[in-house]
């Protein structure tokens, strides 16, 4: 096993912390299959990556594995958690619950990669004192007692597009610095505040196209024949 080098992981290159949570589903995988110790090609497959690419981004990491034997699965699972700081509880509040907001909140990964849904927050007073996976529903209003209360850095935006943004202001000055934003269109926030968007209408596009270029290419090489 290698020990991590505390300065490793300094100035991490933000496409490489992007494929870290990919890292650790995958590692999670293998762990449940009952692999304790993988090659870099084995993980690369397992993460949908080449294996130069993993080894450079683990490296970051202080990571480097052992010749002839490869990584320790359940070590390296730790060390990329810790990395990301899902070994400590982190307390999250959505809001917005219709149907995507309902979905999030009956999601069970939240709970297995270390986050807990503290608070379901809706503007609509009929949502209010609605259960939803065993969470009460409350005013939008109670949103800054709740981070306080809970600590809660972490809010996450499923509204309609036309109120994501006064959403994003009041989670800002509430205290919250990151954001998880479904609501269709662009938010604006100051400095300091990450945010991360989830638009499922582009991604669909963009699987349109990857079709609709497949569809081309078969009708151009049936000319062909």
């Amino acid at each position: 096993m290698t020990a991590r080098n505390p300065d490793a992981a300094r100035d991490i290159p933000e496409a490489t912390v992007a494929r870290l949570p990919v890292y650790l589903r995958a590692l999670t995988t293998l762990a449940d299959a009952g692999t304790a110790t993988c090659s870099s090609e084995e993980l690369a497959a397992a993460a949908g990556v080449n294996s130069a690419k993993l080894r450079k981004d683990l490296s970051y990491l202080g990571s480097y594995g052992t010749r002839g034997v490869g990584y320790d699965v359940e070590y390296l699972t730790y060390q990329i958690a810790r990395e990301i700081g899902v070994t400590q509880d982190w307390p999250v509040v959505i809001v917005g619950i219709g149907n995507l907001g309902h979905a999030l909140a009956n999601y069970s990964g939240f709970r297995s990669r270390g986050f807990r849904v503290v608070a379901l927050l809706d503007a609509d007073p009929r949502r209010h004192d609605e259960l939803v996976a065993g969470i009460e529903v409350r005013p939008f209003d109670e949103l800054e007692h709740i981070v306080v209360e809970s600590g809660v850095a972490i809010g996450v935006i499923a509204t309609p597009a036309v109120a994501a943004q006064a959403v994003a202001d009041r989670m800002v000055a509430a205290g919250i610095t990151s954001i998880l934003n479904f609501a269709p269109g662009v938010i604006s926030v100051p400095d300091g505040v990450d945010v991360r968007k989830v638009d499922l209408s582009i991604e669909l596009q963009i699987l349109a196209y990857h079709e609709q270029r497949k569809a081309a290419g078969a009708d151009a090489r049936e000319v062909v024949r």
